[in-house]
């Protein structure tokens, strides 16, 4: 029999999924009293008794079943529409979605109230029986995490920073070098014991190790910290069993395919990570209460047998984990992501955290899973989690930033972590009492999670010191952890860590020791069938490579049309091998979407395997199987519409043979991607691991290079390049055709026929038996290839981000800082928190270098609208606008900090952006002035400033730069350098940037600055445009308690230097609400509910609303932000019968903001309106050497994208110089000028497509930065242009140097420095047009997707009409003027016509003797000398044209929606 079971079996139970196929039966619910007494007629008592026998009856009938059948039939009671009760017996692997629904909604009729309820009935069955449920103790002993990373200047990634560690590195490998890199110190000696049944908060500040902790814990650190140390789960150490299946780590990064959704995204998780020992504990659970008598309670039964059944598509579990975490409403919504529409920020949080709940895990280790919720659904998540945890005897540790009062009362126990060490572990009730054993007291109306964060900090201990006899001295984390030590909590924890785990005290089913939750087989199933689900998800993509394939072959048709294809001569072979190779090419680059869609997929895979959902090769076979059936229509497609029509061999086997050659060619590139971009996993390595790739392949394929004319010792190549088989497969089904049966006359040609001397010509197979050899070639490579990419994938981890410290932070301290306790006295401002902030209002007010104009904005009767949305005219809406904002009114006022405040959807942001001028579409009515005078945007832009609530900010500069770059182009002209400079430190020091001067601000989430740090930036950066007033969107959002109290005291010292700040908020604590003057408070709707003083405390506020009959006064304590927004809400409105808008509009308050706002309407005497002599602050030069100066640093300090690029132009020029050794001097005969031909084709067009596509990426990042400062008005496109160009140009110069010379020496051309200069001249130019090309697309286009897309459609145009497939000469006469058209046409004709347009050397053509080169070019191929100066002319006209268009498309197009 099964070992007795385990509760966490029942928690999975609640959070597996059980299957529903069959459609039910009308649906049953277990009924209740009242539904049976309420049914109509008959004697209810008589009816009872009988249905109790028939129950009995068929519970024993049940009882009697072997144990699999019993395990799938439950027991429901059904009340029918005549009132009589029934008792139906179910397959519980088999219920409907009616049954289901009706089963959730009996458990959980209202989660607030059942959810304990229905927890504890679970309970109670396997307390009534006797089972034990499993339960995990924790344990962690003198726990330390180091990791490696560069200091100080080392740590930016400039181009020779990178270089250097390159080398260095590699030098470390081979133990030739000592690594430059610093033992940095994440975790040091924690120690700790977490409980089950008890839910642990774990808090700190950021960067204190809390994430380091948590996945120590999991077993889940990389690979490149050094841990030391042990850590032991009911005594058992991590290699003992499998720690990623006994907990679950539910991570801060919100991962999910877009595609699916938020109950298939779940259902998904919960089938492949299995119902754990549901199944064995019911079974024992079962046949324990057969033998003591007891019948069950029928819908627990149901639910528990349901959820145990391993496999299932869909469970109930997914049932009530979306219930309990609020998400069921969204339950068929798209998860969506930045291309689709989708659930909010706060939603995909508890998706995050629903996908692990669902599995049968007994830990959880839960990391910020309060980011983007509002205060109140935090609670009510975090009570159902301690509600499982309590019942259960489930083991769970929670990190969250901010927790609310409420919130952190609900925790039985707390670790505060700060700078790595453990300052507390220990009963959430004697936290205080500690920290008052040392000095420290948390004064009321102070949230005890903020103290607790706050009071371990330099800058914000003093305020907290609470022994007025005793001078405070600043007390470090080291010595509050040798506290803790002594403290008794302390030492009752280190006393019980002496005494070992008795491990056999662990229940046997409380550690996992399988790998993975199913079998193998329902593995591959689930993973099958979510690939079946994205691809019909993502049919667009599909469709429009099908659409793309077939564009593409009535091109190639019409180019090589039937009529001009002559057959049987050997000159007729040129054509027919140009239209095989194009046709070739185009089906390869067919399968290149699948790296980019591969990567997208990445992140996904890798937190899903690391998480063991599933092995790597359940999630790539389905792919490569999926991927079967459209690699067979994309062949079929193009081989229906171009074989008859160029007119390819006419008979029905070749056709077929040329189909499976094609099909074969597809699969073999599908698999080649796939592996490029599991050995890639990012975009940019993968794109340039790709073409690097793509380039060998092609190059040694046969047809750009004939394999005779390869260097001897680099035949190996040509035969392991899979291209060379699909070339030799295609052209031997062709050339071996009886009308290319003529024989062949001359002797200096190989080959008994036409077709054969075709063949050998460019040392391509001559028999009919090598097709199948190259056929089945190019399956065992797709084979190959799929299982490569199979072990990338389960070897290669994600790339991490670089780990630095940017500056040495105690060498900065001494620099930057006074010592603590005088800072005071010397900074001139209180050093703490927002309590210390918030009563000394305005005291100071600090002088600045730069004077600025006070002024005032008033806004009367403001109303916007947008068009109405297409969904909502769908619902039968007549009206043809929204209106979002209604009749607004209001005054801001310098010196007086305002909180805009309302729920979601009341107009906030939207109302900032109308009177900041940011909407680029919608209608506004109403009047704004600025101190008196109506507002005109173009001035009003210089002299406000614009906090947005994302952080838009060049990601390659640092600090110091991106502030003197904002300083530079927005203050006036008349401010001198050293002026500027002076002003801009003063902001640093107001905003407390100084540390970080020098720290590369990097993207969002990825590298560089922290959130907290990047708000400061963001303040700071309009701050140095010496605004008068500043308008700041949501400054405290996503940050914790001590973070948020910096970002507003950097706010509340802007406002005491008299300017005018309004912010929107969210969530405030007590402490930054109350850091606020005045309010605006908005309703759902637009409309103003509240306009006025907060007073001290918000006793304004408070007496206002509580003057409201019948709105429940405010408890002691309790924040009056929240109960401010509770007491206004709609459900508050209509309980009351009250409307809070109408009431503000007949108040005294409403009545005195009407004569401010008339007052301050009216400028004041002497007073002049806001004049500007032009339009920008600073003359267009200085605009262009400031935007050249900003780019040249971000390029510098690009590695992923420039030493790439140089990497990769010297390796494919030293690669090609090799292939083409020495080609640029042999001119014998034709195919010699064919090789050289082709390697001028391929020297342009693959490494100019590379730039291309590389430059996309770093100009779509740009993009969003620009339209911030283009919105403020810091310059006009054309410098802004002008030194994006400018700066690329350069590093194109340098680029194609290097590369012109490896390719001009060692193909030996002639050495004469006006060729050589020719050459470079046209190799440059061809780069800096391919290189504008790929901006101005991403300028035309809303996305880099889309942009990436219409990149290689043209791209394939360029190659078609290049020349070299089919000569000019021989396009037919209807196309030929695209010839003209194709940039790469015009730099192949410079390249050759410069190199060898006058040679007069003979050389042999087949059935034409001996002509001249010069001749040869241009009677065949078209090129004339003197036709150079045209050529060079037209490169220009190229690279103005798409410079322009590029200017044209960023100053025109705004794809930015507001």
């Amino acid at each position: 029999m099964a070992a007795p079971v385990t509760p966490d079996d029942l928690r999975r139970s609640m959070s597996r999924r059980g299957s529903i196929a069959s459609a039910s039966r009308s649906g049953w619910a277990s009924a209740s009293i009242r539904e049976v007494l309420a049914a109509p007629g008959g004697d209810v008592f008589q009816k009872s008794g009988r249905h109790d026998d028939e129950e009995e009856l068929k519970w024993a009938a049940i009882e009697r079943l072997p144990t699999y059948d019993r395990m799938r039939k439950g027991m429901l009671t059904q009340v029918l529409d005549n009132g009589r009760v029934i008792h139906e017996e179910v397959d519980v692997a088999h219920l409907g979605i009616d049954d289901k629904k009706n089963l959730m909604d009996n458990i959980l009729k209202t989660v607030e109230e059942d959810n304990e309820r229905f927890l504890m009935r679970l309970r109670d069955r396997t307390d009534r029986v006797g089972i034990d449920i499993p339960k995990v103790e924790i344990r962690y002993e003198n726990l330390s995490v180091e990791g490696n990373a560069f200091i100080g200047s080392r740590a930016l990634p400039t181009l020779l920073n990178s270089t250097v560690n390159s080398i260095e590195g590699l030098l470390g490998v081979l133990k030739l070098f000592p690594s430059k890199k610093k033992a940095v110190k994440i975790l040091d000696e924690a120690s700790g014991i977490v409980k089950p049944s008890r839910m642990t908060l774990l808090l700190g500040p950021p960067a204190s190790g809390k994430t380091t902790l948590l996945k120590a814990l999991a077993g889940k650190l990389e690979d490149d910290l050094q841990v030391s140390g042990k850590i032991t789960y009911c005594g058992h150490e991590l290699k003992e069993f499998i720690p990623q299946r006994t907990c679950a780590y539910i991570s801060q990064n919100d991962l999910h395919h877009g595609e699916m959704t938020v109950r298939e995204t779940l259902d998904f998780s919960g089938r492949c990570l299995g119902v754990g020992t549901r199944y064995d504990l019911l079974a024992e659970m079962s046949r324990r209460e057969i033998q003591a008598g007891i019948k069950p309670d029928p819908e627990i039964d149901a639910f528990m047998k349901s959820t145990a059944m391993a496999g299932q598509k869909t469970s109930l579990v997914t049932d009530y984990v979306l219930k309990i975490l609020g998400i069921d409403i969204c339950a068929d919504t798209l998860v969506g992501d930045d291309m689709r529409r989708g659930i909010s920020g706060g939603q995909k949080k508890r998706v995050t955290t629903g996908e692990m709940l669902v599995g049968p895990a007994k830990v959880f280790f839960m990391d910020e899973i309060s980011t983007g919720l509002d205060s109140s659904t935090t609670f009510q998540i975090i009570k159902y989690m301690r509600q499982m945890v309590h019942i259960m005897d489930v083991t769970m540790i929670i990190s969250l930033l901010q927790p609310a009062p409420e919130t952190f009362d609900l925790f039985d126990d707390i670790i505060l972590l700060s700078e790595g060490q453990i300052v507390y572990h220990g009963p959430h009730e004697n936290v205080l009492e500690f920290f008052e054993d040392v000095g420290f007291k948390c004064p009321e109306r102070k949230g005890v999670a903020d103290f607790l964060q706050e009071v371990t900090s330099k800058k914000d201990q003093e305020q907290y010191w609470f022994r007025k006899n005793e001078p405070y001295r600043y007390v470090s984390v080291s010595e509050f952890a040798d506290h803790f030590r002594s403290f008794y909590i302390g030492q009752k924890l280190f006393s019980e860590l002496q005494v070992s785990y008795d491990r056999t005290k662990a229940h046997p089913a409380a550690l996992v020791r399988e790998k993975y939750g199913i079998s193998n087989k329902d593995l591959f199933k689930a993973c099958l069938a979510r690939e079946w689900l994205l691809m019909k998800r993502n049919s667009f993509v599909y469709i429009f490579k099908t659409v793309q394939i077939t564009i593409m072959a009535v091109f190639t048709f019409t180019v090589f049309f039937r009529t001009q294809m002559k057959h049987g001569e050997i000159e007729d072979g040129g054509k027919f091998y140009g239209a095989l190779f194009f046709s070739l090419l185009t089906v390869m680059f067919n399968g290149m979407a699948e790296l980019a869609m591969t990567i997208f997929r990445l992140p996904v895979f890798f937190k899903q395997r690391d998480s063991l959902f599933y092995p790597a090769w359940a999630f790539a076979l389905p792919i490569w199987l999926l991927r079967i059936p459209v690699s067979v229509m994309d062949s079929l497609i193009w081989i229906i519409l171009t074989y008859y029509t160029i007119g390819f061999a006419p008979s029905a086997s070749r056709f077929f043979m040329q189909l499976l050659a094609y099909i074969g060619i597809h699969q073999m590139a599908l698999g080649l991607f796939r592996f490029v971009a599991a050995l890639g996993r990012t975009q940019v390595v993968a794109n340039t691991f790709g073409t690097f790739t793509l380039l060998l392949v092609f190059v040694l394929g046969g047809f750009i290079i004939a394999k005779n004319d390869l260097q001897p010792w680099m035949k190996w190549a040509y035969y392991i390049s899979p291209m060379s088989y699909g070339q030799n497969a295609i052209v031997l089904v062709e050339f071996l055709d009886k009308r290319w049966n003529l024989p062949n006359v001359d002797s200096r040609f190989p080959g008994s026929t036409a077709g054969k001397e075709l063949l050998a010509s460019r040392g391509m197979f001559t028999e009919e038996r090598y097709y199948w050899i190259c056929v089945i070639a190019l399956f065992a490579f797709s084979l190959f290839f799929n299982l490569c990419f199979v072990a990338a994938l389960t070897y290669l981890n994600p790339f991490g981000d670089s780990k630095s410290l940017n500056a040495n932070e105690e060498e900065e301290d001494k620099k930057n800082k006074p010592p603590f306790s005088n800072a005071k006295a010397i900074s001139g401002r209180s050093s703490a928190s927002t309590t210390q902030m918030v009563e000394g209002k305005a005291t100071n007010r600090k002088g600045m270098v730069l004077p600025f104009q006070p002024l005032s904005l008033t806004f009367d009767r403001v109303s916007y609208y947008v068009d109405m949305p297409a969904e909502m005219k769908s619902q039968g809406i007549e009206e043809t606008r929204l209106q979002l904002l209604r009749e607004v009114s209001g005054a801001f006022r310098p010196g007086v900090l305002t909180a805009l405040m309302g729920v979601s959807g009341a107009g906030k942001t939207t109302l900032m952006d109308v009177l900041a001028g940011r909407k680029t579409g919608g209608y506004i009515e109403g009047n704004i002035s600025v101190s008196g005078y109506p507002k005109n945007q173009e001035t009003f832009a210089r002299v406000s400033g614009y906090c947005e609530q994302n952080d838009i900010h060049s990601p390659h500069v640092t600090v110091y730069e991106s502030l003197l770059y904002s300083a530079w182009l927005r203050l006036p002209a008349e401010v001198n350098t050293e002026t500027r400079k002076m002003f801009v430190e003063e902001v640093m020091e107001l905003v407390e940037l100084n540390v970080l001067r020098d720290s590369l601000v990097g993207l969002p989430g990825v590298d560089g600055l922290s959130t907290e740090q990047r708000k400061r930036l963001t303040i700071a950066v309009e701050l140095v445009a010496n605004p008068s007033i500043i308008f700041m969107d949501e400054p405290t959002s996503g940050l914790d308690a001590r973070a948020a109290a910096i970002v507003m005291r950097a706010v509340r010292n802007t406002v005491d230097t008299g300017r005018t700040v309004v912010c929107t908020i969210h969530q405030p604590s007590i402490d930054i609400f109350e850091a606020f003057d005045e309010l605006f408070l908005m309703k759902r709707g637009g409309q103003t509910i509240y306009a006025g003083p907060l007073g001290h405390r918000s006793q304004h506020l408070i007496e206002y609303f509580e003057s409201v009959p019948g709105v429940t006064k405010i408890r002691d304590g309790f924040n009056p932000a929240t109960w401010m927004l509770e007491v206004s809400s709609n459900a508050i409105e209509n309980q009351l019968g009250v409307d809070f808008a109408e009431i503000y509009s007949t108040s005294d308050l409403h009545r005195t903001n009407e004569e401010l706002i008339k007052e301050l309407s009216n400028p004041a005497p002497e007073s002049k309106d806001l004049n500007f002599p032009t339009k920008y602050s600073q003359p267009s030069i200085t605009q262009f050497k400031a935007c050249f100066w900003k780019q040249y640093w971000s390029y510098w300090r690009n590695p992923q994208y420039n030493v790439i690029r140089f990497f990769m132009t010297t390796v494919i020029g030293i690669i090609f110089g090799v292939i083409f050794w020495d080609k640029g001097g042999q001119m014998r005969k034709q195919q010699d000028l064919s090789n050289l031909l082709g390697a001028m084709y391929a020297a342009v067009l693959f490494l100019g497509g590379t730039n291309t596509s590389a430059v996309q990426s770093v100009v779509a990042i740009e993009r969003t930065v620009f339209y911030r400062e283009k919105a403020a008005g810091m310059f006009s496109a054309l410098p802004y242009a002008f030194a994006q160009v400018a700066v690329e140009t350069m590093y194109v110069g340098v680029q194609t140097f290097v590369y012109s010379l490896l390719l001009y020496s060692m193909i030996g051309f002639q050495w004469e420095v006006a060729k050589f200069f020719w050459f470079y001249y046209y190799v440059f130019m061809c780069f800096v047009y391919f290189t504008l090309y790929g901006m101005m697309l991403v300028a035309l286009t809303p996305s880099y997707e889309i942009a990436a897309i219409l990149m290689s459609f043209f791209l394939s145009f360029w190659n078609l009409f290049s020349g070299f497939l089919i000569p000019r000469m021989a396009i037919p006469v209807w196309w030929r003027w695209y010839y003209w058209g194709s940039p790469v046409a015009w730099t192949i004709y410079g390249l050759i016509t410069s190199q060898l347009g006058d040679v007069a050397d003979p050389v042999h053509v087949p059935d034409h003797g001996d002509l001249p080169v010069k001749v040869y070019l241009k009677e065949y191929l078209g090129y004339e000398h003197d036709f150079l100066g045209a050529v060079a002319a037209a490169h220009l006209g190229w690279v103005l044209l798409f410079f322009f268009v590029f200017v044209y498309g960023i100053r025109a197009l705004n794809f930015q929606k507001r």
